[in-house]
């Protein structure tokens, strides 16, 4: 399957560009900053003939294109010409906000050369790129904007379908004696849950077996602590999902892996079920592990 869809981010530099890539990032958009100009046509094309998997992709090319930039009009008229939809994307802002903005990251304009005041490249800039905002299809001012609402306008404007707006869940098994997971966002220790490893028939058993299961499930403790954990994620993330956190990495750590652990990241996963989120479950040491 070819490009379908082609996403040109410009706008002034310190608006948010960035921040609207990644937002692009999250919906599966193949991503690409500061391309040089003359490469566009070639990049489409290239994506065009052996692009299978890439069917929609956003391009920042903004001021630190250079004298090229006066080119991007005319191969932007050329990709509306294609076969895939063409938006282009013009990220503002006031430009006493910008000051603020490159005040507070000490970042230099890419127009400085060494000494010019910042207000007067932002006017140098826009005159540049007068004509590129002419010409977009969306602009999103930031002025007022928190990151978030950023990359909540840039969702809401180019997600497709439920897929691009779900939210993902990642549940996490792991053994403590393996080391704890760094991609974690937030780690559980079930170490203190009854351990099967301690009952004959059931060491060599994985903690998606039925006869752990049913063990563990007769356990007070087992029932108090997956019940007390779903109210309390229930409330977390519907919070992750309003600041537009597309994904979220919680692991369970028992001793090494293989029973406790796995069997709480199943039974919470069918817990927190949801039609506005997905859940991907993940057993690291199942294989290797116990307790």
């Amino acid at each position: 399957m070819s490009l379908e869809e082609l996403v040109i981010v410009t706008g002034m530099s310190g608006s948010g560009k960035r921040t609207a890539l990644k937002a692009f990032e999250d919906l599966r958009f193949f991503c690409v900053d500061n391309l040089p100009v003359p490469l566009i046509s070639k990049f489409t094309d290239e994506i065009q003939r052996y692009g299978d998997e890439c069917r929609r992709a956003a391009l920042g090319i903004d001021i630190r294109a250079g004298g090229k930039l006066q080119d991007l009009e005319r191969v932007l008229e050329k990709l509306r010409r294609s076969t895939f939809r063409l938006f282009v994307l013009f990220i503002e802002a006031d430009d006493d906000v910008l000051l603020r903005r490159f005040s507070e990251t000490r970042r230099s304009h890419p127009l400085d050369d060494g000494g010019q005041p910042i207000k007067e490249l932002l006017q140098l800039e826009r005159g540049r790129l007068r004509r590129l905002k002419e010409m977009a299809d969306v602009t999103i001012d930031t002025s007022n904007k928190t990151v978030h609402e950023v990359k909540k306008c840039i969702v809401q404007q180019f997600r497709r379908g439920a897929e691009d707006e779900a939210f993902k869940m990642i549940l996490l098994s792991f053994g403590f004696k393996h080391g704890v997971p760094l991609e974690a966002d937030m780690v559980f220790d079930v170490r203190f849950l009854p351990n099967p490893h301690f009952v004959e028939n059931l060491r060599v058993l994985s903690g998606r077996s039925r006869n752990i299961k049913t063990y563990l499930r007769k356990k007070p403790e087992t029932i108090e602590f997956v019940s007390r954990t779903t109210d309390f994620l229930q409330y977390l993330l519907p919070n992750f999902i309003n600041e537009q956190k597309s994904q979220l990495t919680i692991a369970f750590g028992c001793t090494g892996g293989r029973h406790r652990s796995v069997f709480i990241a199943e039974e919470l996963a069918e817990k927190l079920k949801g039609t506005d989120r997905r859940i991907q479950v993940i057993h690291r040491d199942e294989k290797i592990g116990y307790g």
